[in-house]
C-alpha cells in the first residue's frame, strides 16, 4: 500500500504498538492521528467548572501532555501528530479522505459504545473505498481466547488465571517492531497541520498532574524502572497505603503509554525465576485481562446491570438520607478515618490505593447501604486510571453482585482494616492532619478516645472531625437483612 493512517486511542506510544507496526510494515507513507473525542469530553463540562467556566480534569491534562510528547517524537522523524477535537465518527473518515489513504489502522476497544463507534466509522470509510483494520493490543488474551474446558466463558478468576498461564507462549509477549524507515512518517498537509488544540479551547485547564505523575512513555518508563527495584517485595508492601509498595503504573497502562506485553513479559520472567512479588503482580495484570474479557462477553454490564441478576432485587437506601450519607462519603466526612483519608487521597490526586478502593467500596455499599452504581460513577469521574471494565468489576466484587465476588456476608470492618493496614496511622495523618496528635490506637476510631486524649489533641468531634455517620455493627445487621432477598447458593 502507498498510504495509511494510524488512529491512536488508548495506545499512546510509538513502540510495541500493534496498529502502528502493521501500518509501517505495509505502507510507504504513514500518518498518525489522535482525536480528543467530544462525545466523551463534552459531558464532563457540565460540572466541576472553575470561575472561568473551565474544568480542571487531570486525565484530559495527562492525555494532552502525552499527546504533546508524541507529536514531538514524530516531528523528529519528519512527520507529526494530526490532532483534532471533535467526533471521531466525523473526523476520522474526513481526515482519511483528505490524506488519500487506503487503510485506517487502529487497535481494538472492548466497550460497547466504542465498538459501535468503530463499526460506524468502518462503514463510513468503506463508502469511500478505505479499509479499516483493528488489532489486539491492550490485553494479552481477549474475548473468547481463554475458555473453560467445555468452551464456555469463565466467571471465576482462579481457573481463568490457571488457563491463561497454561495458554501463554513467548509469541504472545513479543514486542511489535515499530521502527519507521527514513521518510516513512509523512509530513502533515498544511490544512491538517493546525497543531494541538489547547486545553482551554476544549473547555479544560491545566492541573499540575505532571508534578507527581509524569505523562507519556517516558514517564511510564521512569515509574516502571523504579518499581522493578521493589517488585520482589510487592506481595509484602502492596496492602499498606502508607508505604511505597505498589507499582503506580495503572494510569500509564490505562492510556497505553506502557505496553501490557512488556509488563507481563517482565513479571512472567521474574515469576519463573522465583519472585513471589512478581507472581502476585502478574496475577493483578491477569485480573485486568479477566475484567476486559468479562465486559467483552457481557456488554450488558456497561448499562449498569448486576453480573448476578438476583442482586438487582436489593433495595438500596434512597431519598434525602441516602444523598446525605453519599455526600459524606464523597467528601471524606464519614467519621471513619481510613475511609475518609482514602477519599481525600482520591479527591486531591485522582489516585486511590487498591486496598483502600476495596475498603471504601465495602463501606459505601455495606455500611451505608448505598447502591454500588453511585460509587462506580464517582470513581469513574475522579480516578486517573479509570477503566470501565475494571471499575465495574471492582465495584461489583465489593458489593457481591459481580463475577467471583466476595460473599455478601463478608463485610469489611473499617476499624480493623485501619488497624491492620495502617497500624501507626501514617496514611491517616497524611490526609487528616486534624487527627495527627491522637495515639496510634485512637486514630482508627477517634470517638472511642477518652475526653482527656481528645482535649490534649485539640480535637472536638463534630467540629474538627465528624462523628461516625453510622454504627458499623448496626449497619452490618441491616446489610444482612438487605441482602436476604438474594437467593442463597445451593
Amino acid at each position: 500500500m502507498q498510504k495509511a493512517l494510524v488512529w491512536l486511542r488508548r495506545d499512546l506510544r510509538l513502540y510495541d504498538n500493534a496498529a502502528l507496526h502493521h501500518a509501517l510494515k505495509s505502507s510507504q507513507q504513514v500518518w498518525v492521528v489522535f482525536i480528543f473525542d467530544a462525545t466523551i469530553l463534552s459531558p464532563l463540562l457540565k460540572q466541576g467548572l472553575n470561575e472561568q467556566g473551565l474544568r480542571p480534569d487531570r486525565r484530559v491534562d495527562f492525555i494532552w501532555q502525552g499527546i504533546e510528547q508524541l507529536d514531538q517524537e514524530l516531528r523528529k522523524q519528519g512527520g507529526g501528530l494530526i490532532v483534532q477535537f471533535g467526533k471521531p465518527t466525523e473526523c476520522i473518515p474526513q481526515i482519511a479522505k483528505e490524506l488519500g489513504v487506503e487503510t485506517v489502522f487502529t487497535n481494538h476497544d472492548y466497550e460497547p459504545t466504542a465498538i459501535a463507534r468503530d463499526e460506524h466509522i468502518q462503514s463510513s470509510l468503506a463508502k469511500s473505498g478505505i479499509a479499516f483494520e483493528s488489532f489486539k493490543d491492550q490485553v494479552i488474551f481477549e474475548k473468547k481466547e481463554i475458555l473453560t474446558n467445555s468452551n464456555t466463558i469463565f466467571s471465576v478468576f482462579t481457573p481463568y488465571k490457571n488457563n491463561w498461564l497454561k495458554t501463554l507462549q513467548a509469541k504472545d509477549l513479543e514486542p511489535y517492531n515499530c521502527n519507521a524507515k527514513k521518510g516513512q512518517y509523512a509530513a502533515i498537509p498544511a490544512n491538517l497541520n493546525q497543531g494541538i488544540p489547547s486545553l482551554e479551547s476544549m473547555g479544560f485547564i491545566k492541573t499540575g498532574i505532571e508534578t507527581y505523575l509524569p505523562p507519556g512513555a517516558a514517564g511510564g518508563q521512569h515509574f516502571l524502572e523504579d518499581f522493578l527495584h521493589r517488585i520482589d517485595q510487592y506481595q509484602i508492601g502492596r496492602d499498606f497505603p502508607a508505604i511505597k509498595g505498589v507499582s503506580y503504573l495503572s494510569t500509564h497502562l490505562r492510556f497505553g503509554m506502557l505496553s501490557i506485553r512488556g509488563l507481563v513479559r517482565e513479571a512472567h520472567r521474574r515469576m519463573l525465576a522465583g519472585s513471589m512479588g512478581a507472581t502476585i503482580w502478574l496475577s493483578e495484570l491477569i485480573w485486568r485481562d479477566f475484567y476486559f474479557m468479562i465486559l467483552a462477553n457481557h456488554p450488558r454490564l456497561a448499562k449498569g446491570e448486576a453480573f448476578k441478576p438476583d442482586y438487582d432485587k436489593i433495595t438500596w437506601e434512597s431519598g434525602a438520607l441516602a444523598k446525605k450519607l453519599f455526600t459524606a462519603w464523597c467528601e471524606g466526612k464519614t467519621g471513619y478515618p481510613l475511609v475518609d483519608a482514602a477519599m481525600h487521597q482520591l479527591n486531591q490526586s485522582g489516585y486511590m490505593h487498591n486496598r483502600l478502593r476495596m475498603v471504601v467500596a465495602s463501606f459505601l455499599t455495606k455500611d451505608l447501604g448505598i447502591d454500588w452504581r453511585w460509587g462506580e460513577a464517582y470513581f469513574a469521574e475522579h480516578l486517573n486510571d479509570f477503566e470501565l471494565s475494571s471499575n465495574n468489576g471492582g465495584w461489583q466484587w465489593a458489593s457481591s453482585s459481580g463475577c467471583d465476588a466476595q460473599p455478601y456476608f463478608r463485610i469489611f470492618n473499617p476499624i480493623t482494616q485501619s488497624e491492620k493496614f495502617d497500624s501507626e496511622g501514617k496514611f491517616i495523618r497524611r490526609y487528616l492532619p486534624q487527627l495527627e496528635k491522637l495515639s496510634n490506637k485512637s486514630i482508627h476510631a477517634p470517638w472511642l478516645a477518652g475526653h482527656i486524649e481528645l482535649e490534649a489533641a485539640g480535637l472536638l468531634l463534630g467540629r474538627d472531625y465528624p462523628l461516625p455517620v453510622v454504627d458499623h455493627d448496626e449497619a452490618r445487621k441491616k446489610t444482612l437483612v438487605r441482602y436476604s432477598v438474594v437467593k442463597k447458593p445451593a
